[in-house]
């Protein structure tokens, strides 16, 4: 090897080195998220995403073991932001139950912050339909969103099991006009999310 092939592949080195350590779990995290999306999960392969950023196979190995720890890296991103930090901002914005439910209610309307939300729920309910792991991430999030709705029923004076039942139909309509919203998107959506909070708040 010549002296100037060795001051070029130096740059050149130096540059993928710059390139790997500017990567962080997050950029696999979130790497691996957008290719679930647009593609499926048998898509999700460390050579794919490799290629998607732009390094080598052995990068992805700095941050984790192997493939199935990205996959519970996206799951966990996915429950730390579509579930624990939105309850979190919902608790936050309003001290009245009613307000806070009134959010709830409204979260499929939210333009493309729910529109991408949903598209990322969509793919993860249908890795969930074929992988243990991720159906037992959808559970837990159901759960946990559910309990959450119950929560602010409750504190709206209704018993346990009541505030269970209605917390089961707003999250039943939450989810539909999320992932499958029908054609009226304008002023059919509002009037439904009306006669929905009318009817779960009745005594």
């Amino acid at each position: 090897m010549t002296a100037a092939t060795a001051s070029t592949r130096r740059p050149r080195a130096a540059a993928a080195e710059a390139q790997r350590a500017a990567l962080t779990p997050d950029s696999w995290t979130g790497a691996a998220t957008e290719v679930l999306v647009d593609q499926g999960i048998d898509h999700v392969r460390i050579d794919v995403l490799a290629s998607r950023l732009g390094v080598t196979r052995g990068s992805f190995y700095w941050h984790f073991r192997d493939r199935e720890a990205l996959l519970r890296s996206v799951l966990q991103a996915w429950r730390d932001f579509a579930t624990v930090q939105l309850t979190e901002r919902l608790e936050r914005a309003h001290a009245d139950p009613r307000e806070q439910l009134r959010d709830v209610l409204s979260l499929p309307f939210r333009g493309r912050a729910a529109a991408r939300a949903a598209r990322i729920e969509l793919a993860i309910r249908a890795w969930a339909r074929r992988d243990a792991m991720a159906r037992h991430a959808v559970d837990e999030a159901d759960a946990a969103r559910m309990a959450h709705i119950a929560q602010l029923f409750s504190a709206l004076g209704f018993a346990v099991l009541e505030a269970r039942s209605r917390a089961a139909l707003v999250y039943g309509f939450i989810v539909a006009e999320s992932l499958a919203p029908v054609l009226d998107a304008g002023s059919g959506r509002a009037a439904r999310n009306a006669l929905v909070e009318r009817l779960v708040t009745q005594a």
